[in-house]
């Protein structure tokens, strides 16, 4: 069994880092030891990358200075936990002769159901997810929490929700792996996410932050993001860093500040003509915002 802050400094150390111990970027110089120098950006294939094969990802990625993935199931890609063996092994052997990393899987599973027989499914499709995911050399998967039901008290889905939790973390502790609970759908309210990490207390169980409009609720982004930010996980999801509405320099500044080791996904569905100048546009805005961030 891993825990948490071990599995961070394992998957996270490696960065950019140049022989006088700065990190260098094209206007910017960070040092290698500040908060902050470790936080990475790279890209959900949500739907900037969901018509993609993993030829195209790498390429364009890399071509954009975009250093890591989350493959989102179902889409062109093709890895799905139904692969064989030999596949597994080319997928990872691709990523693993690119500069780009596979952060980790993308799924839509979620333990609110209200029949225990697909509840059961869920969490035996998650564990699909995870042996896939350490099959390519990946370190995590997504799920999802993910909503109320009428016929069932709110207190009782969310006891559910952090039990199922801890029986795939337990699963991904085994595999060398992290479930990274997306903050999403019904569940979204930040205190809901926290009393279901409150029951979820197995150590390879982490939020995936979502950059929603509900983040800015209630006492606001800062004590939504501090109720959480211990059992953050390895990923966060973000929009476009240049998306009005949310205050995006103050969530890197927070991230800098709490010296998150992770990645910044990047989770579009604007459209694009341009993918590679679209990726090197939010390269640049998230070197300013890393930037700024360690500033203050």
């Amino acid at each position: 069994m891993i825990n948490r802050r071990s599995f961070m400094k394992g998957s996270f150390a490696a960065g950019t880092l140049l022989a006088s111990g700065v990190i260098s970027k094209p206007g910017l110089i960070f040092a290698a030891d500040s908060a902050g120098s470790k936080i990475q950006l790279g890209l959900v294939t949500y739907q900037w990358g969901k018509d993609w094969d993993i030829d195209a990802i790498i390429k364009n990625l890399q071509a954009a200075r975009v250093n890591g993935v989350e493959l989102r199931a179902g889409h062109k890609h093709g890895v799905e936990p139904g692969i064989s063996a030999d596949k597994r092994a080319e997928v990872k052997k691709r990523f693993a002769d690119s500069p780009v990393k596979l952060v980790g899987l993308g799924s839509a599973e979620c333990f609110d159901h209200v029949d225990p027989a697909r509840l059961a499914k869920a969490i035996e499709d998650t564990k699909a997810f995870l042996r896939l995911s350490a099959d390519l050399g990946a370190s995590g998967v997504k799920v999802r929490p993910n909503d109320f039901h009428k016929e069932v008290e709110r207190e009782k889905t969310i006891e559910q929700i952090g039990r199922s939790l801890n029986v795939v973390g337990k699963f991904a502790g085994e595999l060398g792996q992290q479930v990274r609970l997306e903050v999403h759908g019904q569940c979204s309210e930040l205190p809901v996410i926290k009393k279901i990490l409150d029951i979820a207390t197995d150590p390879n169980v982490g939020a995936c932050w979502n950059s929603n409009k509900n983040d800015l609720a209630g006492d606001g982004l800062d004590a939504n993001f501090n109720m959480i930010k211990t059992r953050l996980s390895s990923i966060a999801h973000i929009r476009p860093l240049d998306t009005p509405g949310y205050p995006w320099d103050r969530l890197v500044e927070l991230l800098v500040k709490a010296d998150y080791k992770g990645w910044l996904l990047l989770e579009c569905s604007n459209a694009i003509t341009d993918p590679v100048a679209a990726l090197t546009k939010q390269r640049e805005l998230f070197d300013s915002l890393i930037a700024k961030g360690q500033g203050k």
